[in-house]
């Protein structure tokens, strides 16, 4: 297939692009910062799957909410309304959204027919996602993988904490009673290439078997060999994170029930099975 990625340079999009390439697949890339651009190199593709987006894990204030939410909403709409005037058009469009569609919970759990949160990355989400649909007005068939917590060797949230855990000083974060729905960066990709081939509607980018973040602490301590016992206080991550700090300290118990219904097999299913391979 011939398939655009944006945000290719990023982590996820890094190891998704690899996987196509392996496969045979064409892989153009492109910015989603220039969608007139990105919608030219969209024409006379199968599939076009869109992960850029502003990161997450900063330090918050309105100026950054902004921009989050506008890479997420305001650029994939030009994006749309360039597309209009570009043919052939794909036949198939994939969005990243995120778990945080949800909102958080330390009790509930959450499948993709929970209905969305009420706090800013929920709505964000929901504005993403309906953006998203509007490639169904072109006759593309339209899919959303919310992605958990990917975990890597070279990004996501195991490489930012990794440095820390080895030197003995990690812990867990605030009560540590916050669900970490967590998944392996090569599952992920696989659940994108599911949603590549032949699905539509939203799909939780998540394993079957997520964790609280004292537990998955601890699980990482033991494998390196380290203790785990300074705990991160609750206004340290405040004054890291701002108001992204909620997100780290509530988080949302998330089960991939559509993934595992379509037969998709994760290669780590479990905690312990994708740190082993992480860390070998």
């Amino acid at each position: 297939m011939r398939i655009a990625v944006f945000g290719a340079s990023g982590f996820v999009g890094s190891h998704l692009v690899a996987a196509l390439q392996a496969r045979g697949d064409e892989v153009r890339t492109g910015s989603m910062r220039e969608p007139h651009a990105a919608a030219a190199a969209a024409g006379a593709t199968d599939v076009v799957v869109n992960l850029a987006g502003e990161p997450i894990a900063q330090r918050w204030n309105g100026e950054v909410k902004q921009r989050i939410r506008e890479s997420r909403t305001t650029l994939p709409s030009k994006f749309f309304d360039a597309l209009a005037h570009v043919e052939p058009k794909p036949q198939a469009y994939v969005s990243a959204s995120a778990i945080g569609y949800y909102g958080t919970s330390e009790d509930a759990s959450f499948t993709e027919s929970s209905p969305p949160g009420m706090d800013f990355l929920a709505q964000v989400c929901v504005e993403w996602e309906n953006v998203a649909q509007r490639g169904r007005d072109y006759g593309m068939r339209v899919a959303c993988v919310r992605n958990g917590l990917a975990l890597g060797r070279d990004g996501g949230v195991l490489a930012k904490i990794l440095p820390v855990f080895k030197t003995g000083t990690g812990g867990r974060l605030g009560t540590g009673k916050q669900w970490y729905s967590w998944i392996h960066i090569d599952d992920l990709v696989g659940i994108y290439i599911l949603a590549i081939d032949r699905l539509a509607g939203a799909i939780d980018g998540t394993s079957p078997n997520p964790v609280r973040n004292k537990d998955f602490t601890e699980m990482l301590a033991k494998a390196l060999h380290r203790p785990a016992a300074l705990p991160v206080p609750k206004f340290a991550l405040k004054m890291m994170l701002g108001e992204g700090a909620e997100m780290a300290l509530q988080g949302q118990r998330v089960l991939p029930e559509r993934a595992q219904a379509e037969g998709f097999m994760f290669k780590y299913p479990t905690l312990e099975s994708a740190i082993s391979n992480l860390l070998s």
